[in-house]
């Protein structure tokens, strides 16, 4: 029966491209001359093939997405807009998919994620850029359908073979950004934050948790360098935000899985790696800073370790205060004066969004108090979560668990939020990643006595569930 389905769904899919390609011949001759048409048609191709084994391609396919329109490389200006077509695509074939399911669940964190967008976009209209604000939203609500349902298929059921493709995956990524840095030295990311925010939040957890869980000595080793590259691409950042948080999820991942010796021979790689940085490539303000001066002032010492957050703190502040129950409207700042409507339909501009300096800040000022609410109960659920993980790998003296792997990238997150504004900002690829994990892990949570794990029939302890996802090799 299922053989004649696919072969059903094969020939009938042949049979529409047959048919395309003769009408565009004979009616359409033009556009199969056009650059921009056939670059269309051949991604559109690759989209459908990507979403034909939805469940292993698309996870990976999207990143690629939302990181190709962040790196200046070629077909940037191309990802900046079809990133938005890729992830409305996995949006609604993960739906589909995931309905499917008759054991589909929905809890409180999906509720909370959908009283947030109608959050956003009645906010939309109290924008001077309401038009804007709305496609924010909407970018907003395709990013949680995906996490409530396509992103959900990606981990479940083949939790080994996901953590090792995201192993490989962000190893691979240290390494070509390592070569564009330090051996070549073009700068993909443009901005050194957007370094850090990648290797402190996402690409040392990853590593960590990579070489902690590694059986095969070659493994580890191979494993342990791309770690120090990752670590070494963090200090040159000379982000003090992205180092603190690698360093809170690194120091709580080798306490729980009580790896005190691994703790003390990586803080002394680090700060061997940090006075090298310091010697190599000292911060452009202050060549001869010392190491503390160099990463918790930048040669700045006179405003203060937070001197650089502070005037744009005092003015989110100074806005909320003006709009305090309803805010300025999702994603978009208060209208200046003088300033122009113009704005850009597929990514932000300084005339509609400035610098918050803080993700929490960013969404009440847009939100305000009334709006903020169902932003405030999924981040206090998510904290929930990430603390019962925590818990319970402590308790069973393991870290092989991928749901460990997700919370230690989310505590990065969440500490890094407070400090750059982009938990929310759909457009950036580390929201994108951040929420998708955060939706995945719902699924991951160890049971209790009285609640069985998300998709059991029989009622598992919280023991026995939490222990029995397998690690990757």
């Amino acid at each position: 029966m299922f053989n004649n389905i696919f072969k059903f769904r094969v020939s009938l899919t042949i049979l529409l491209s047959c048919f395309l390609a003769t009408y565009m011949a004979v009616y359409r001759p033009g556009y199969l001359v056009s650059p921009n048409f056939l670059g269309m048609l051949i991604g559109a191709q690759f989209l459908a093939l990507i979403l034909w084994n939805y469940a292993t391609r698309f996870f990976p396919f999207l990143l690629i997405a939302f990181l190709g329109a962040a790196i200046a490389l070629p077909l940037q200006g191309v990802w900046t807009s079809a990133r938005w077509l890729v992830l409305g695509a996995g949006a609604l074939v993960g739906l589909i998919i995931y309905m499917k399911d008759r054991q589909h669940f929905f809890g409180a964190f999906h509720v909370a994620a959908f009283f947030c967008v109608v959050a956003a976009m009645v906010s939309a209209q109290m924008s001077a850029y309401s038009s804007l604000a709305l496609l924010k939203s909407f970018s907003l609500f395709l990013l949680f359908l995906y996490g409530a349902s396509g992103a959900r298929l990606a981990a479940s059921g083949r939790t080994a073979q996901f953590s090792s493709g995201l192993l490989l995956g962000f190893e691979l990524l240290v390494y070509f950004t390592a070569a564009a840095y330090l051996v070549v030295h073009y700068e993909l990311f443009g901005n050194p934050n957007s370094l850090g925010a990648l290797m402190g939040v996402a690409a040392v957890p990853i590593m960590l948790w990579g070489v902690l869980v590694s059986d095969k000595a070659i493994v580890r080793r191979r494993r342990t360098f791309a770690l120090c590259l990752a670590i070494l691409l963090l200090l040159v950042s000379y982000s003090r935000a992205s180092i603190a948080a690698a360093i809170i999820s690194c120091v709580l991942l080798c306490i729980v899985a009580r790896r005190y010796k691994l703790l003390v021979q990586g803080s002394a790689i680090a700060i061997l790696l940090a006075v090298l940085v310091v010697v190599l490539v000292p911060p452009q303000t202050e060549k001869s800073a010392s190491v503390p001066s160099a990463f918790l002032y930048k040669g700045h010492q006179d405003s203060g370790v937070l001197g650089s957050r502070a005037s744009v703190w005092r003015q989110t502040i100074s806005t909320i205060e003006e709009h305090p129950w309803f805010g300025t409207g999702f994603g978009t700042a208060d209208a200046l004066e003088g300033s122009s409507r113009d704005s850009a339909l597929f990514s932000s501009t300084s005339n509609t969004s400035r610098e918050h300096g803080n993700s929490y800040l960013a969404i009440a000022e847009g939100l305000g108090i009334v709006g903020m609410l169902p932003f405030a109960a999924i981040i206090l659920l998510l904290i929930n979560n990430v603390r019962r993980v925590w818990f319970a790998a402590w308790h069973l003296r393991s870290v092989h668990s991928l749901a460990i792997l997700f919370v230690s990238i989310l505590s990065a997150g969440l500490i890094h939020a407070a400090f750059e504004d982009w938990l929310f900002s759909v457009g950036y690829y580390l929201c994108v990643f951040f929420w998708a994990l955060a939706f995945m892990l719902v699924d991951l949570m160890p049971a209790t006595e009285d609640r069985p794990a998300l998709g059991s029939t029989s009622s598992r302890t919280y023991i026995d569930t939490f222990a029995a996802v397998p690690s990757a090799r």
